[in-house]
């Protein structure tokens, strides 16, 4: 059921002047397999380390070239089982569904070094100015670009699409590298915090469809993940998309336990602690990130009913009880009660669920 609600007037008018261009951003356990015994974690297999106090997780780092000159690249999803399996990253079978989009770059194969039609300039400098309530922020640029041709996702093919993020080349290093060992192949990049279904998890923050998503998240502006079909759909036959949902205007405070949202998040306070739709092993599952955010109403917060949340079914219920509002103006989004899409895409590959 759809629904049109009253959301604070400062938020509500802000979303609208982006809306075009806004969204999400925003104990080391080793990790050699998916199942694991340090608190019960279910770590992306390739993973050699996962710390989850720093926030970062360490991957194997792939050599590439693109136009003749060396790219560096991490994978993290494949639409194939066997080739999931085999590389130990996450099964992503919607990202078929991509295929003869833009959203799929097509690269070539040679020698078993991986030919890429796109690339990254590294070279600009991020820039995020927080507003005065952190989000919307004042000012933003994305700290990197991707070209014409640029898109995380590519195939060699033409059948099978890899998740396939570069993260470092000759004109610098992505805005998420913490460490990286080109002579030891990996590459130690930063993570969020967020929740699915109750649980805590971690996801990278790697490519965003807006200047503004890619600028607050700190990842590539790569403005062809727009094309991957369905806005607010995670229908797997026809949608290489799932929902995550950036609350905008959570409770705040470094030390409140309530603490969510992207106002908090650009204010420095932490991660805004998103909340996904699906998780690897799901059928539903994509990186492809469907940005659907959504706003706390006034007569939430004036009835004191504003709190942390993390569970996708909790948001669906709240948003059609009238506590919740769109924050997007995109299609509605039917598994979440009607709640909008905004409509852009965040690529942010799920690396532990605790």
């Amino acid at each position: 059921m759809e629904r049109t609600l009253k959301a604070p007037l400062a938020i509500t008018t802000a979303l609208a002047a982006l809306a075009a261009a806004i969204a999400l951003a925003l104990s080391a356990i080793p990790a050699s397999g998916q199942e694991r015994t340090g608190g019960g974690a279910d770590v992306l297999p390739s993973a050699t380390e996962l710390d989850r106090k720093a926030g970062t997780v360490t991957l194997p780092l792939f050599k590439g070239t693109h136009d003749g000159r060396r790219v560096w690249y991490v994978v993290t999803e494949s639409s194939s089982k066997d080739g999931a399996q085999r590389r130990g990253v996450n099964h992503a079978a919607k990202l078929t569904n991509a295929l003869g989009t833009e959203a799929v770059q097509r690269a070539r194969r040679v020698d078993g070094v991986v030919r890429f039609s796109g690339t990254v300039d590294f070279g600009p400098r991020r820039v995020v100015v927080p507003g005065p309530n952190g989000f919307p922020p004042q000012r933003f640029r994305p700290g990197a670009v991707g070209d014409a041709d640029y898109s995380p996702l590519i195939t060699t093919n033409g059948r099978t699409v890899l998740n396939a993020s570069q993260v470092a080349n000759g004109s610098g290093l992505h805005d998420a590298v913490v460490d990286i060992d080109r002579e030891g192949r990996r590459v130690t990049l930063d993570t969020f915090d967020g929740f699915y279904e109750d649980e805590p998890l971690q996801y990278l923050h790697q490519e965003g469809s807006t200047r503004l998503i890619a600028a607050i998240e700190g990842s590539t502006f790569a403005p062809n993940l727009d094309a991957a079909p369905k806005v607010g759909s995670n229908d797997g036959d026809v949608s290489a998309r799932s929902a995550i949902i950036p609350i905008v205007n959570g409770p705040r405070g470094v030390n409140n336990p309530q603490r969510q949202g992207l106002e908090s998040a650009l204010l420095g306070q932490g991660d805004p602690l998103n909340i996904t739709q699906e998780e690897p092993g799901d059928n539903g599952y994509s990186p492809v990130w469907d940005v659907t955010p959504a706003v706390w109403t006034d007569g939430a917060i004036d009835g004191g009913q504003r709190r942390r949340l993390t569970d996708a079914d909790e948001v669906a219920d709240l948003f059609e009880e009238g506590l919740l509002a769109s924050g997007g103006e995109g299609r509605p989004n039917a598994g979440l009660e009607g709640l909008r899409a905004l409509p852009a895409i965040s690529n942010c590959p799920i690396v532990a669920v605790f």
